[in-house]
């Protein structure tokens, strides 16, 4: 399918601001671009209440933030949740600048989400905000009760390299014998440490996201190359992905990432684990974030709100 026109329009005006791409800046550059730049998306939604928190982490304490939805399942004692992990390259965002999607999610899916801001690189390289992550999902089983959670009922979130993290997490949980995940949702996730895929290279260039963004992020990310050949770095490598909790995954048709999406899916289906893929056409990486401007943010949160309740349920 071609490029959506309002895609189309929305690149041709990233293209005519001159801003550097963000594999020229540095990282704090970046970080200063993120969160000074004037979004173009919607005003947040409202939701029933957001609470902020500090949690214990392995090596500081994690901000965190819960959204609870403005209409839950009110006739349980116990709500579902989401422990949700934000993207863009495991360095430049944070849960403040996805505070418009994590409202989005929670109204769509009716769970309560639990955004989580780990360490980010390249100050705390992998595995630290993997190991947050990880930290930061258990803390949420073991006070799932005290939080008004259904520990049986709580599944993780996660885009881009959050939805790296969120597959490491899932992968950890099942090796160490750890929470037991009613669900993985992932969303353009970046599955295997490299960019050679036929995705990374027939769109690695032009549509914000690009094959040289994808190096950057990761040379990062890692402490070195070896790092890549770890399954909690590269979910793709794990030796067996059998025994994993359900999983949903999304991916963009003009994204380098695209074929990780692909893969993994496969790679899951193969191993018995119930999987549901679907490709969103003429839209590029980070489409879902852009309520308001793509209208397949939107779709994807109505195709995938009533799947995340029925894993939930």
């Amino acid at each position: 399918m071609p490029l959506d026109p309002k895609v189309d329009e929305f690149l041709q005006q990233v293209r005519d601001s001159g801003a550097k791409a963000y594999e020229e800046m540095t990282p704090a550059e970046a970080r200063h671009l993120e969160l000074s730049g004037d979004s173009p998306c919607r005003e947040p939604a409202a939701v029933a209440a957001v609470e902020h928190r500090f949690i214990p982490g392995p090596s500081a304490d994690l901000p965190i933030r819960i959204y609870r939805p403005l209409e839950g399942d009110a006739s349980a004692e116990l709500q579902p949740a989401l422990v949700f992990f934000h993207g863009s390259g495991w360095m430049v965002s944070n849960i403040e600048t996805n505070d418009g999607f994590s409202r989005a999610l929670a109204n769509h899916t009716g769970a309560v989400v639990v955004a989580v801001n780990y360490q980010k690189a390249p100050e705390h390289k992998f595995p630290t905000p993997m190991d947050d992550c990880y930290a930061a999902t258990c803390w949420v089983f073991e006070h799932a009760r005290k939080l008004g959670l259904d520990p049986r009922r709580i599944g993780v979130f996660g885009d881009s390299a959050g939805g790296n993290l969120a597959a490491a997490v899932a992968l950890r949980a099942r090796d160490e014998n750890g929470p037991r995940l009613a669900c993985q949702v992932l969303v353009y996730p970046a599955v295997q440490y490299g960019w050679d895929t036929p995705s990374a290279i027939n769109h690695g260039e032009g549509y914000l996201l690009q094959r040289a963004s994808m190096s950057y992020y990761w040379n990062h990310y890692l402490r070195s190359p070896v790092d890549g050949l770890h399954p909690y770095c590269s979910p793709l490598r794990a030796s067996s992905h059998a025994d994993l909790p359900p999983t949903l995954i999304a991916c963009a048709e003009y994204d380098p990432l695209c074929d990780d999406s692909r893969l993994y899916a496969d790679k899951l289906t193969a191993a018995g684990v119930p999987v549901e893929y679907r490709l969103y056409e003429g839209v590029i990486h980070g489409f879902i974030k852009m309520l308001g401007v793509f209208d397949q943010a939107d779709q994807y949160l109505q195709d995938t709100g009533p799947r995340i309740r029925a894993l939930l349920a």
